[in-house]
């Protein structure tokens, strides 16, 4: 986190110098909610029209999730003949709760479509990934993390509506795909923090414990304004 804020927030200034060099008319700022993996909020800022049709659009979004583990992953190798998994240590009451959260920044190439209908634009979007993925598991009062790191790639559309002055109604609509990072950081939240790599004992089994975003379909829906 520490790293992709100041990265992004430098992205959004040169997106935002690029298209002042031509003009500070028309550059737009968004914030949307809705589902991306969970509950998600996205803020963008877009400068379209940067090379005729062709903008930058950078944005930072978060999201958060209900299931952070794979029901049929071994609860724990080896125990009873890996026959007891995950969803059964939550019948029991070993795990208690689960979740994941994800913080994701983007930097996209953008297409304006124009108006498709009177007072209704489109524009199309595609580029980079780069997201940070926690997953917890929780027994009782003790909660561990499970992180990881992974670049990814996207693409979608945003409609948007003009309801007065320089302010929209926008849509958000796409898909991401994420490439699995080979690390996987455990936290016990005791104090100790644990690395396993692909390759090493015990990955193999924690690759398939926790859960981590492949293909991601998004839907948001907020408010943009135009300068």
């Amino acid at each position: 986190m520490k790293k992709l804020l100041p990265m992004t927030l430098l992205t959004i200034a040169a997106t935002t110098a690029t298209a002042g060099a031509q003009s500070l008319s028309g550059v737009e700022l968004g914030l949307t909610g809705g589902y991306a993996g969970g509950l998600s909020g996205e803020f963008f800022v877009h400068a379209p029209n940067v090379a005729g049709p062709v903008g930058i659009k950078a944005g930072v979004a978060y999201s958060r999730g209900n299931n952070g583990l794979n029901d049929s992953a071994p609860y724990s190798p080896g125990l009873l003949g890996n026959t007891y998994t995950v969803a059964d240590a939550k019948r029991d009451g070993l795990i208690t709760s689960e979740g994941t959260t994800s913080t994701v920044g983007s930097l996209d190439a953008t297409y304006g479509l124009g108006e498709v209908t009177p007072g209704v634009d489109a524009t199309l979007y595609g580029g980079g990934r780069y997201g940070m993925f926690n997953a917890t598991e929780s027994s009782g009062s003790n909660t561990t993390t499970y992180s990881s790191n992974a670049f990814g790639i996207g693409a979608g559309v945003m409609v948007s509506y003009a309801l007065t002055g320089g302010l929209s109604l926008v849509g958000d609509l796409g898909v991401d795909q994420y490439f699995r990072s080979n690390t996987i950081t455990i936290n016990d939240g005791q104090g100790n923090v644990d690395r396993l790599s692909a390759g090493q004992a015990g990955y193999s089994d924690l690759d398939a414990r926790v859960v981590r975003p492949g293909t991601v379909f998004k839907a948001r829906i907020g408010l943009k304004t135009t300068f």
